[in-house]
């Protein structure tokens, strides 16, 4: 699959962990280790990040959500943070592969503008891209920083995040400048209604990148839906609350009409 690496791991119905900017699958070892003995855990690494480095796929929504939605079982699906637009992208292009959809400290948009106010400035994107050119380690590791920030365990969050980053390698200087385009441009809000699947929308309160609010806004847009906030959290609450992470999970996909994973 244009040398998209997936990493399969477990027992149990099938869950597609798809993870945020500049990271990989390896990220989610600590909700791999909460989940893997009732689930089988793909985890993509996205084109240009880790093990999928040298992938021929562009960092797109389409191509990698088609790809993908090919590839796998049909499972429910995660996207943490820019992994959840491409997750809400499979569920409204490919609604027969994906069972559920759980969008973790992710939006449907994650700029603000006069209709959607809980998204960050735009600058704060171009920035990261303007970094990127002069700063390439320095930018990375600012935006660990505001990732782990708000956390009651944001000294632990970064540097765990920071171990993380590097250890399948540097990802591609092109996704990540694509990625951040992704991140500043994207707006699925208009599939949120048609989605055909119950969706999860669980993130962290102290979150400084996708306000909490944001996940209410697109859970009220979509039908069957359920929001869930932890209280110390911040924008990745599967490395510090895996255990919360874990049981919203079991208790979504329990909720599923077919629970169990069948076809």
């Amino acid at each position: 699959m244009s040398g998209l690496h997936v990493e399969t791991v477990g027992q149990g119905p099938d869950l597609v962990l798809l993870h945020g900017w500049a990271m990989h699958g390896g990220v989610f070892a600590p909700l791999v280790e909460a989940l893997r003995a009732d689930h089988t855990l793909h985890l993509v690494d996205l084109p240009g990040h880790g093990h999928s480095r040298g992938s021929a796929l562009p960092l797109a929504l389409a191509p990698v959500a088609d790809a993908l939605a090919a590839r796998l079982p049909r499972a429910l699906w995660l996207g943490w943070s820019l992994g959840g637009l491409f997750a809400l992208q499979a569920a409204a292009a490919h609604p027969g592969r994906v069972r559920g959809l759980a969008m973790l400290a992710a939006s449907p948009r994650f700029v603000h503008d006069g209709d959607w106010p809980h998204g960050m400035a735009p600058q704060v994107f171009r920035d990261f891209a303007r970094g990127l050119r002069e700063d390439y380690r320095g930018t990375l590791d600012r935006f660990v920083a505001l990732e782990a920030f708000g956390s009651d365990a944001a000294r632990d969050e970064m540097r765990t995040l920071r171990a993380a980053l590097f250890a399948r390698g540097e990802p591609a200087p092109r996704v990540l400048a694509d990625g951040l385009d992704l991140l500043e441009r994207g707006d699925l809000r208009a599939a949120l209604p048609t989605l055909a699947m119950p969706s999860l929308w669980l993130g962290g309160r102290r979150d400084r990148l996708v306000d909490p609010r944001a996940l209410q806004a697109a859970a009220a847009l979509a039908p069957r839906t359920r929001a869930e906030v932890l209280a110390h959290a911040g924008h990745a609450p599967f490395l510090t609350h895996a255990a919360e992470v874990a049981a919203a999970l079991r208790a979504f996909e329990a909720a599923l009409p077919d629970a169990g994973g069948a076809a």
